[in-house]
């Protein structure tokens, strides 16, 4: 069984000294810890690579980038390529979140490249998907999902080299959630389309995770872990979603 991933997006927050004073809250709490039965994860905006690192450093908590241009290099002004994460000490890189998707137009295909520039660096790529509040009333959830997933991953991706989670849209950030049934079901229908080809490949929720659900959450089949927003910027909130992995193997 895959180890569960636990990742944080810190999307656009954090001044320097919050940032490193934050990451080094997780990095004290996993080495207190001792030997982690789960992956901790966090993803800072790119200026705050260098400090996050330093202060993870030491630590089982892992760094990783919020996006990824798909050239390795050239005259591409105000991005970042997945070499020059994987060289700031990244192992990961978000792609295709649905704030990438709508506030920047993002299309499947350019999904699809950010991940194949990921594994080139040598980076796990978490793809993600999701769906509208527009597309769940109107019973399309499990096309939409269907249509990104085949998408958005391109050939070769695998459980050692991508990560997928499902985020839908109308729970980013909101304070709702799906049920519990609305989850595995999404869940099992991801798994069942990546066939043996993605076995083993980690599924992740995220959508307003929180101290509060995360432990009914991730004691569904198919949830490997969790994409975690807001909650994310709080250590002790943050922690106790990881800790709750205890709760949910009960």
């Amino acid at each position: 069984m895959a180890r569960k991933l636990i990742a944080g997006n810190w999307k656009m927050n954090e001044p320097r000294h919050g940032a490193a004073a934050l990451a080094g809250a997780l990095a004290e709490r996993a080495r207190a810890a001792g030997p982690l039965g789960w992956d901790p994860l966090v993803c800072p905006p790119a200026t705050l690579l260098g400090a996050v690192g330093a202060a993870l450093q030491g630590s089982a908590v892992a760094l990783g980038g919020q996006d990824c241009h798909p050239a390795q290099s050239g005259a591409h002004t105000g991005d970042v390529s997945a070499e020059m994460l994987a060289d700031a000490g990244c192992r990961y890189v978000i792609v295709g979140h649905s704030e990438r998707r709508a506030n920047h137009g993002e299309s499947d295909a350019q999904v699809r490249a950010k991940a194949a520039a990921a594994r080139r660096a040598g980076l796990i790529a978490i793809v993600c998907l999701g769906e509208s509040e527009a597309e769940r009333d109107s019973g399309e959830t499990l096309a939409v999902v269907e249509r990104q997933l085949a998408g958005s991953l391109p050939p070769g991706a695998d459980a050692a080299n991508t990560v997928v989670a499902y985020a839908p849209i109308w729970a980013i950030g909101t304070g709702r959630t799906p049920t519990i049934q609305q989850v595995a079901e999404v869940h099992a229908h991801l798994r069942r389309r990546l066939g043996a080809a993605g076995e083993g490949t980690r599924l992740l929720y995220g959508g307003s995770v929180k101290p509060s659900n995360a432990a009914e959450i991730l004691a569904l089949d198919n949830v490997d872990g969790a994409l975690v927003g807001g909650a994310s910027l709080d250590p002790d909130d943050f922690w106790a979603i990881c800790r709750s992995l205890f709760q949910s193997s009960l």
